[in-house]
């Protein structure tokens, strides 16, 4: 059933590398929310703008190549189009690359669909001698045509103000729908004709900035090389801003504790001023203190993969990826993951074969995901000399690498998970990312992390909590948590885990930022408490298999839901499930043991 709303609804479409997303967020000022669509699997972004005095609703729809095509992302915005109706379809092209984008316009007109096209990247196209006739080609489109730089703004007043006035051209007109396979019988001959005489290319293509870059980032030789050392000093300024900032949040919610939650529940009995306080506020500040650091990764990895340089890591690494059984797109999924491992896995449904899909959603959750660089995080400044911190969290970065590789060599022997689907991959010029875009990028992915964190932070904090409390009056190992950890010792002393950290790590299986809230919880203390406890009671050696084992094993449970979502298999997601615990143990006690030999 259609979701209830009596606003105008625009839909925007495009194929990937136009900037939708961009021209997306520019429109809605990063104001958008994840809608669920009734028979619809994918959630998509939508938010309410008013425009020209009237409150619209634009809906983000996947980026799809065709409105034809039988991918699982052409087939969501088949779905759409046949069950929502559409006041008015935005239709990002490239500029530069017309020629091949032009179809989905005249698609969009074989379908009696009312649209208007946004020809984005005007300044790339301005730098490469192309000119558009864009009157010309909104009489032969029988739609509205803008030439804008959704990225720089050039061209955007007379694009909205274009936008609103075909709202109001559709004001008594009844929204529609439409069957994308009316959408077939566009012809090539039909796109040629429209251009013809309407887009003018130079008579020589110039040579640009991105060639000649790509001599030396595409290189192949020093291509990887360049690759990870611009990742390691991501992290190496993630380390260096994020710490101290982290330490100024930290004091700041141990003023709030001191200085305003304390006092205000001294009337209160101790065992409620303890949950209050032991249990909520202290797991949630904690994973407070580390929001300086996951906003910083995030307007770090925006501004990559705005620069479209994970698309080339993507091409030099897939000659090396076919090897294992994949191709350069789980690359990128698996560099995607970095941020979250949940739209990663989402990302996945630009792979046809259902093997390569399977196979790269069995290695994308070894990706150091933020929630886990936050534990990471916390652990090194804790333990390991500052100097050294850097490289001690670059080498979690590789060896997730590392981990997903093997695995992938491993489960690709498999006749379930081989595919022969052919890798096609457009390479994006080099562009500069702005302020304005990483910062509206970084700051949705922040809320999105900030709404999932803060509900999981809770619920774990409060069971674990619960956990080190019970029996009434028992403390530390002799409650119910130690009693659990203690029954785990045999399994977890192996690999170099205490029964405090086992705990942790239980909860973490909730989401993997309830592990320092939950240690918090468990030591009852704050933050700079916790770290103070554990640079007594941990080793350099246990810390590593610690980190070892929380960036390998079972991944949280929106993941897991997501995998299941994905797959479409309750068998698959089991199987995931068990594979990564076996595979974090197996890791963690080559790495334990075999050091303690080595040390000996």
């Amino acid at each position: 059933m259609e979701p209830v709303s009596t606003l105008p609804r625009v839909a925007v479409v495009g194929q990937p590398n136009t900037g939708k997303s961009i021209l997306f967020n520019r429109i809605t000022g990063a104001r958008a929310h994840v809608g669920n669509w009734p028979g619809i699997t994918v959630d998509m972004a939508q938010a309410t703008v008013r425009l020209d005095g009237t409150a619209v609703e634009f809906v983000d729809l996947p980026g799809v190549y065709d409105f034809t095509g039988w991918s699982e992302d052409e087939q969501v915005v088949r779905r759409f189009l046949g069950l929502y109706s559409i006041d008015l379809l935005i239709i990002v092209i490239n500029a530069t690359q017309i020629d091949r984008q032009v179809r989905m316009a005249l698609q969009a007109k074989a379908l009696g669909l009312p649209a208007v096209v946004m020809l984005n990247m005007a300044d790339e196209a301005q730098k490469l001698g192309i000119r558009h006739d864009t009157a010309a080609l909104a009489a032969r489109l029988g739609m509205p045509v803008f030439l804008v730089s959704a990225k720089y703004g050039r061209g955007w007043d007379a694009a909205m103000g274009g936008l609103a006035k075909a709202l109001r051209d559709r004001r008594g007109k009844a929204p529609r729908t439409a069957d994308p396979d009316g959408a077939a019988q566009v012809r090539e001959e039909d796109c040629a004709a429209v251009l013809a005489g309407a887009v003018h290319y130079p008579a020589e293509e110039p040579r640009t900035l991105t060639e000649r870059i790509d001599r030396l980032m595409m290189h192949p030789w020093l291509g990887l090389p360049l690759f990870f050392a611009t990742m390691l000093a991501v992290f190496w300024v993630i380390w260096e801003i994020g710490i101290p900032a982290q330490g100024w949040v930290g004091g700041g919610t141990d003023w709030i504790q001191g200085h305003l939650l304390e006092p205000a529940l001294a009337w209160t009995p101790a065992v409620v001023r303890s949950f209050l306080v032991d249990g909520v506020w202290l797991g949630v500040a904690t994973v407070a203190s580390f929001v300086p650091l996951i906003v910083i990764f995030f307007f770090c990895m925006a501004a990559v993969e705005d620069s479209g340089y994970l698309s080339r890591a993507a091409y030099l690494m897939d000659a090396f990826m076919r090897r294992l059984g994949l191709d350069g797109r789980a690359f990128v999924m698996q560099m995607l993951g970095f941020g979250c491992n949940v739209p990663a896995l989402m990302g996945t449904r630009i792979m046809r074969s259902r093997p390569l899909r399977l196979l790269s959603m069995l290695i994308i959750p070894f990706s150091l995901c933020s929630a886990r660089l936050a534990v990471f995080v916390f652990i090194i400044a804790a333990i390991f000399p500052a100097r050294s911190g850097p490289l001690v969290l670059f080498s979690f970065y590789v060896i997730s690498f590392l981990a997903a590789f093997l695995a992938a060599a491993i489960f690709s022997r498999s006749g379930q998970f081989r595919s022969r689907e052919p890798f096609v991959l457009e390479l994006p010029p080099y562009r500069t990312p702005t302020l304005r875009q990483v910062l509206l990028r970084g700051w949705g992915e922040l809320r999105i992390f900030l709404r999932r964190a803060t509900n999981f932070i809770i619920v774990g904090c409060v069971a674990v909590w619960l956990l080190t409390n019970f029996p009434v009056g028992a403390t530390g190992l002799e409650s119910w948590g130690g009693d659990l950890g203690r029954l785990l010792a045999p399994v977890m002393a192996p690999i170099g885990i205490d029964p405090h950290l086992t705990l942790a790590l239980i909860f973490g299986f909730i989401a993997k930022e309830v592990v320092i809230g939950s240690l918090s919880t468990i030591y009852a203390l704050n933050a700079d408490g916790v770290a103070h406890q554990l640079a007594l009671s941990v080793t350099p050696l246990q810390a590593y298999s610690f980190c070892l084992f929380c960036l390998l094993y079972t991944p949280c449970l929106t993941t897991i839901a997501t995998v299941r979502a994905e797959s479409k298999s309750w068998g698959f997601t089991w199987f995931s499930l068990g594979a990564s615990l076996l595979y974090a143990w197996g890791v963690s006690f080559v790495f334990y043991q075999g050091a303690r030999l080595l040390a000996w």
